[in-house]
């Protein structure tokens, strides 16, 4: 992972709601609709567009149209990798 991608995963986790919409794909098993997160949330339709398209240009989330809904899902290959090299400031 490049220093530019590190940073904007970095960006897009520095954002409460958005830390928040990734803990609700844990308890999910990596997969949420659009609908589900817009009712977890507590904000606007456009924000909640907003904070989904951060996770996607960092590439934590695949979104994936299924008819009318948007499906997203986590990419954990890039969240490992991302989780990898913080690891690697400890050593």
């Amino acid at each position: 992972m490049d220093n530019r991608k590190f940073e904007k995963i970095s960006r897009a986790l520095s954002d409460a709601s958005r830390i928040t919409v990734l803990q609700q794909f844990r308890k999910k098993q990596g997969c949420l609709y659009c609908a589900e997160i817009t009712d977890m949330l507590d904000l606007t339709q456009p924000s909640i567009s907003h904070h989904l398209k951060q996770l996607v240009d960092a590439d934590l989330l695949i979104p994936e149209k299924e008819g009318r809904n948007v499906k997203y899902v986590l990419n954990q290959k890039v969240l490992d990798d991302y989780i990898d090299r913080l690891n690697a400031f400890k050593a």
